[in-house]
C-alpha cells in the first residue's frame, strides 16, 4: 500500500439514505484522528429530495480547496453513479452497493462490490447501512478508523437504543472490509495527532459575532444562512442578548437597526433574495450612520435561482444594492477560519466607522467542514462606538458633527441632553431634517469620506507566491482558496505565479490592488459569476484593463481550470480582454 498524504472521497446517495451522514462522520472522524479536513457538499432543493454527494477531502497537510477529482467513489445507487462518475480521478476507486446496480463493464479501474444493506442488517438492521458503509471505508483507506466510534457516539448517541445498533452497523463494516482482498494502493495516516476545531462556515460566523459582543440578532429562514439564526438563538438569551425571529427580511433588518440605535452590537443573516428587501433599510442605516452588521450567504440566482448551490453573484447588489448614494463596507471570507476573522473584524468596522457591513459567505463556505488551528482570542480586540465623553449641554448636541474623522460621537438612549433624530431624511448636524444643496453635500461627503482611510489601507489584501510572476490572480471570497491551490501546483512545476486575495471588496482597497497590478505582465480575475463582476469593478476603480475568467455552473472552481487558465496567459496567444 502507498501512504497518501491527500485523498478525496466522495460519497452519493439520495437524500434520506444517510449518505451526508457518512460524509460529515468521515470528516468528523478523519480530523479528530489529526488530519487537515475540507468537505464540499450538494443537496436537492426540493422538500421532497433528491441526488446528494459528500466530498471529503483529508490531507496531512493544510488543505484549501474540495481538489479536483474523486480518488474515491462510493456510490449508493445507479443514479449516483450515472451523476458523479465523470468527477472520478484516472486511478479512482469505486465501491458501489450491489444490491442496487452494477457499474458498466467500461469501468478498468479498481471497484469493491458490497451488498451494504445485508452487511447493515447482520447486525440488527438495514437503516444503519450509511454507517456500515462509514465503516468500510474508513476500514479500507485508513481514514479517521482510531475516532469513529467516538464520533458515531456524539452524532446518532441522543437514544441509546439505536446507539447501539448503529455502533453494530459500524463494527460489521468495518469486520467487512477486513475480509476483503485489498486492491488499490491508498491508505491514509496522520502523520500529527494534534486536534484542531472542526467546523462549518456558518459556526465560524456565530463564534465571531459572539466574540464581538453581539447583543441583538433577528432574522428571517433562509438557505444557506439559517443554521446561524440557529446557533445563535439559543446561545444569546443566556448571555444577556436577545434573539427575534421575525415575519421577513425586511422587518429583521429594521429590527436590528432599533436594536443598534439603543446601544446594542445587532446583526442579522440572509441570501440574495433577503439582501435585495433589505436594500432600502441598508440605505437608511448609511444614512443615520447606526452600525449594523448583514451576512449574505450567497447561493445561485437571479430570483430563487440555485438554493443549495455555491455562486459569487451577489457581489454588485452588496456593494451598490441602494438608491441614492449609500455607502457600506462589504467583506468577503474565503475560508472558515476568515469566517471569525471577517465577522469579528466586521462588528469592529461597523461600530469604529458607524456603518453598516455586509459580509458575503456563500453556500458552499456555509456549509462545508473545515479544520482549523484555534483561534487566539488576545489577537481579536473588540471595538465599540465613539459616544460623547463630555456632559451634553441642552439642545446642543451635534450628532453629525462634521470632525477630522468624519465619524462623530453616537449619544446612547438615556445619555442627558443627547436626543436626536435618526431621520432617513436629509439632516443637518444636530439631525433635523435639512433639504438645502449645502447640507446634502456636506452630509453626504461625510458619509463617504470616512471610509477614505480604509480605501488606502493594506489591512484587507493578502499576497501569495511568486514575488516576480509573469501572472497574477486577483480574487476575492471562496475562490481565492483554490487559487492558493493553484499557486501551489505552479510553484511545483517552476511557474511564476502569484496571487492577490481582496478581503475588502468595499471600499475597494485602490492602492494594494494598483501595486499588485503593476508587479506582473497579465493579471486574471476568477469568479463565480456570469458577468466577471469583481473585474468590471477593479477596471471601473482603477481604469486598468484585466482578464475575466467565470463560472456559473453552481460548483466551485478547480485549481487545474485556473492553472491552465494561468498557462494560457502566459503563452503567445493571449485571449481577448474584458
Amino acid at each position: 500500500m502507498i501512504k497518501k498524504d491527500d485523498l478525496v472521497i466522495r460519497v452519493a446517495g439520495e437524500s434520506g439514505d444517510g449518505s451526508t451522514a457518512t460524509g460529515e462522520m468521515l470528516a468528523q472522524a478523519a480530523a479528530r484522528s489529526g488530519l487537515h479536513v475540507f468537505t464540499f457538499r450538494t443537496t436537492p432543493a426540493e422538500i421532497k429530495g433528491g441526488p446528494v454527494m459528500f466530498q471529503v477531502r483529508a490531507s496531512n497537510n493544510p488543505v484549501r480547496s474540495q481538489g479536483d477529482a474523486a480518488d474515491v467513489l462510493f456510490a449508493f445507487n445507479q443514479e449516483a453513479w450515472d451523476l458523479q462518475h465523470q468527477a472520478m480521478a484516472p486511478n479512482a476507486v469505486l465501491l458501489y452497493d450491489s444490491e442496487e446496480f452494477t457499474p458498466p463493464a467500461s469501468f478498468t479501474g479498481v471497484a469493491y462490490p458490497m451488498p451494504i444493506g445485508q452487511i447493515a442488517e447482520g447486525a440488527g438492521g438495514r437503516r444503519g447501512k450509511n454507517v456500515a458503509a462509514l465503516g468500510v471505508v474508513a476500514a479500507l483507506f485508513g481514514l479517521g478508523l482510531t475516532r469513529l466510534e467516538d464520533i458515531v457516539r456524539v452524532k446518532l448517541g441522543k437514544k441509546a437504543d439505536l446507539l447501539e445498533a448503529n455502533l453494530s452497523a459500524l463494527r460489521a463494516g468495518i469486520a467487512y472490509a477486513r475480509t476483503m482482498t485489498k486492491a488499490d494502493p491508498f491508505w491514509m495516516e496522520a502523520h500529527d495527532e494534534r486536534e484542531r476545531l472542526v467546523m462549518t462556515g456558518n459556526q465560524a460566523i456565530v463564534a465571531g459575532a459572539l466574540h464581538a459582543g453581539i447583543g441583538f440578532f433577528a432574522g428571517y429562514p433562509i438557505t444557506p444562512a439559517s443554521e446561524i439564526m440557529e446557533g445563535l438563538a439559543p446561545i444569546l438569551p443566556q448571555i444577556g442578548g436577545a434573539y427575534l425571529q421575525a415575519e421577513d427580511e425586511i422587518a429583521s433588518v429594521m429590527a436590528c437597526i432599533g436594536a443598534s440605535f439603543g446601544g446594542k452590537k445587532a446583526m442579522t443573516a440572509t441570501s440574495g433574495p433577503g439582501l435585495a428587501l433589505m436594500g432600502e433599510a441598508i440605505g437608511y442605516a448609511s444614512m443615520t450612520e447606526i452600525p449594523l452588521v448583514v451576512v449574505d450567504a450567497q447561493r445561485g440566482g437571479p430570483s430563487t435561482g440555485l438554493p443549495t448551490k455555491m455562486e459569487q453573484s451577489d457581489l454588485n447588489i452588496a456593494v451598490y444594492g441602494g438608491h441614492g448614494d449609500s455607502p457600506r463596507i462589504v467583506l468577503a471570507p474565503a475560508s472558515v477560519a476568515e469566517c471569525f476573522h471577517l465577522t469579528a473584524w466586521g462588528f469592529n468596522l461597523a461600530e469604529e466607522y458607524q456603518s453598516p457591513v455586509v459580509i458575503l459567505s456563500d453556500y458552499s463556505l456555509s456549509f462545508r467542514t473545515e479544520t482549523i488551528e484555534p483561534f487566539k482570542l488576545s489577537e481579536y480586540p473588540v471595538s465599540n462606538r465613539t459616544t460623547p465623553q463630555d456632559d451634553l449641554r441642552p439642545k446642543e448636541y451635534k450628532r453629525y458633527y462634521i470632525n477630522g474623522s468624519y465619524v462623530s460621537p453616537m449619544a446612547l438612549p438615556g445619555t442627558a441632553h443627547g436626543q436626536y433624530t435618526a431621520t432617513g431624511l436629509e439632516h443637518n448636524e444636530y439631525g433635523a431634517p435639512a433639504y438645502t444643496p449645502d447640507a446634502h453635500v456636506q452630509m453626504s461627503e461625510k458619509r463617504w469620506r470616512k471610509y477614505e482611510a480604509l480605501r488606502h489601507s493594506r489591512e484587507y489584501v493578502r499576497r501569495f507566491g511568486s514575488e516576480h510572476a509573469k501572472v497574477g490572480l486577483l480574487c476575492w471570497g471562496t475562490t481565492a482558496g483554490v487559487c492558493r491551490g493553484s499557486i501551489f501546483l505552479a510553484a511545483q512545476q517552476n511557474l511564476p505565479i502569484a496571487m492577490l486575495q481582496v478581503q475588502m471588496v468595499a471600499p475597494l482597497p485602490i492602492d494594494a490592488i494598483q501595486e499588485f497590478i503593476d508587479s506582473v505582465d497579465v493579471v486574471l480575475v476568477p469568479e463565480a459569476n456570469y458577468q466577471g463582476q469583481f473585474a468590471r469593478m477593479v477596471q471601473a476603480e482603477l481604469g486598468v484593463r484585466v482578464h475575466s475568467m467565470t463560472q456559473y455552473t453552481g460548483l466551485p472552481f478547480t485549481r487545474l481550470s485556473i492553472l491552465n487558465k494561468a498557462k494560457e496567459l502566459m503563452g503567445l496567444g493571449l485571449p481577448e480582454l474584458v
